[in-house]
């Protein structure tokens, strides 16, 4: 892969993979942002600490394949963790500042690589084997479900006529 056309693609379609985001809860209030239908679903906002929790999980993913470390490369439990730290409290322009540093952040990395490192695999929670160019792709794939999970949500808030 390493610096090609394909390689680009890639690493431009993990920049961007907020910016739809962006677009969908521009005009949400406050209030909007946090609505839940019920208490075990998630508002948009933890929706979105869920996906920047998923950029930390796959930077240290990213980096523990091209150190080629022999640990499995670890899962998270996302419904813990967006209980556990409180999530729908948190300033949504906050998370989206964090989302893109992280992103910006591995981009950098992501240009460095040459075709060999692009190859490397890792061994995930499940026992798959997986490598570093289906990560990527497989992350921004992610940002989409849970674009579309917002996207229901936000149908959910007309709905009820949450203002």
């Amino acid at each position: 892969m390493g610096n090609t056309t394909e390689t680009a693609s890639i690493i431009s379609a993990y920049v961007d993979a907020y910016e739809e985001i962006e677009q969908e809860i521009a005009g949400l209030t406050e209030r909007q942002l946090k609505w839940k239908s019920s208490p075990s679903s998630w508002s948009v906002t933890e929706v979105l600490a869920h996906l920047v929790d998923h950029s930390i999980v796959v930077s240290f993913r990213i980096r523990e394949i091209l150190a080629g470390s022999k640990a499995t490369l670890p899962g998270f439990n996302q419904d813990t963790w967006v209980a556990g730290q409180k999530a729908n409290e948190e300033q949504i322009s906050r998370l989206i500042t964090i989302a893109h540093g992280l992103v910006q952040y591995n981009a950098g990395l992501l240009e460095r690589l040459g075709d060999e490192e692009w190859s490397k695999t890792g061994i995930n929670f499940k026992g798959e084997t997986v490598s570093l160019s289906a990560i990527i792709p497989a992350f921004v794939a992610h940002v989409e479900n849970h674009l579309n999970q917002i996207r229901r949500i936000k149908q959910e808030v007309a709905e009820k006529q949450v203002q």
